[in-house]
């Protein structure tokens, strides 16, 4: 039977469990794609990772191949960006950032997370280990696409997105808390999306 316009209903939202939403969010099936900057393309011969800063011995530097040959784990998350979308069940491969800070020893309480093109953000030590954080290089089973941060990005699922920072190179531990790009910009200094931790005034 023909429908006369209006008689279409709404289009149907993907059935989730409200549990897994922060307030304030809504769930898509897309992946945005936000920078502030143009996107990286660093070849991967010449891509390391490192772990530098207060750290006693010296700092530690893996290739892209010593990245590849560590411990690998695949896990699946929710991610949520603070702009207001969050994407369920996504499911990432890589190293976790418990097995690059295995051998390293410090008095550090905080990180400075840096990247390609200059981008910084901060996040207390904590937040990184005990299975909550990973360099991931992998999305669904392909190479992670340079606009979402490929080669590799940083995850760290429990803290909006921006925390996860794209195109990483290394942490930096560090004593103090040094604000980064997006903190210093007015962005909340922790990012809980569960407390809607957006801005500085939140």
């Amino acid at each position: 039977m023909p429908l006369s316009r209006g008689f279409h209903g709404r289009p149907r939202r993907p059935e989730v469990d409200p549990s897994r939403v922060p307030p304030g969010q809504y769930v898509t099936n897309d992946f945005p794609v936000l920078s502030a900057g143009p996107t990286p393309r660093t070849p991967l011969d010449q891509w390391s990772f490192t772990v530098q800063g207060a750290v006693d011995g010296g700092a530690k530097t893996w290739t892209w191949e010593e990245l590849n040959a560590l411990p690998q784990e695949t896990f699946t998350v929710d991610i949520h960006c603070v702009t207001k979308w969050s994407k369920l069940g996504t499911t990432w491969t890589g190293v976790s950032v418990d097995t690059l800070l295995e051998d390293v020893a410090t008095t550090a309480e905080y990180v400075s997370v840096y990247a390609d093109g200059g981008y910084t953000t901060n996040v207390p030590l904590e937040d990184l280990m005990d299975g909550k954080a990973w360099v991931a290089h992998t999305f669904e089973g392909e190479p992670l696409e340079p606009a979402h941060g490929g080669p590799a990005r940083l995850v760290v699922p429990h803290l909006y997105f921006w925390k996860s920072a794209k195109w990483v190179r290394g942490l930096d531990l560090t004593i103090d808390d040094e604000p980064g790009f997006w903190e210093l910009a007015g962005y909340h200094n922790y990012g809980d999306p569960w407390r809607e931790q957006r801005y500085w005034s939140d």
